[in-house]
């Protein structure tokens, strides 16, 4: 990864200190166009709006399919404070998002967070694995590891 790319998802583990700070699961999102541009943020929302659906990145694939066109999406790049779920995985597959980035792993999440019923570890390469499109996938980054695993940091033990 180069610096700018290590810059976004430093943009996306700063929006998800904030939806820690407004009372949700700490994971924030943003989309990158060819430009290096960010066109758009999201921060998770599942207890605020109390939606499941409601993650990072599922409410940037809905506001991106909104503003931007397939072709447009496929240039882009969304970059993710953790790997997107499988239900993100899907959602940014369907909007046509060309490239994922991400700073933490699923794995990486499962074991911070321990067991639980609400973890389905499926990771995003084996979602994208399973489409007809290509996705390229980066991550995780070991240069953010710390980064994105200190906004979990105690949040999980709540």
């Amino acid at each position: 990864m180069n610096n700018t790319e290590i810059e976004h998802l430093k943009t996306s583990i700063s929006i998800a200190w904030l939806a820690r700070e407004h009372g949700n699961h700490p994971f924030g999102a943003i989309l990158v166009d060819e430009n290096n541009r960010v066109v758009l943020q999201a921060e998770n929302t599942v207890m605020t709006e109390q939606d499941s659906t409601g993650h990072a990145e599922t409410n940037l694939v809905r506001l991106a399919t909104q503003q931007f066109s397939p072709e447009q999406l496929a240039r882009y790049t969304l970059y993710s404070s953790t790997e997107p779920c499988a239900m993100c995985a899907g959602a940014i597959y369907w909007s046509q998002i060309g490239r994922v980035m991400f700073a933490l792993s699923e794995i990486d999440l499962y074991n911070i967070i321990g067991p639980s019923p609400e973890h389905l570890l499926l990771p995003c390469r084996e979602v994208f694995a399973h489409s007809k499109r290509r996705i390229e996938v980066y991550g995780p980054s070991s240069a953010l590891e710390m980064e994105a695993r200190a906004v979990h940091k105690d949040f999980w033990k709540l």
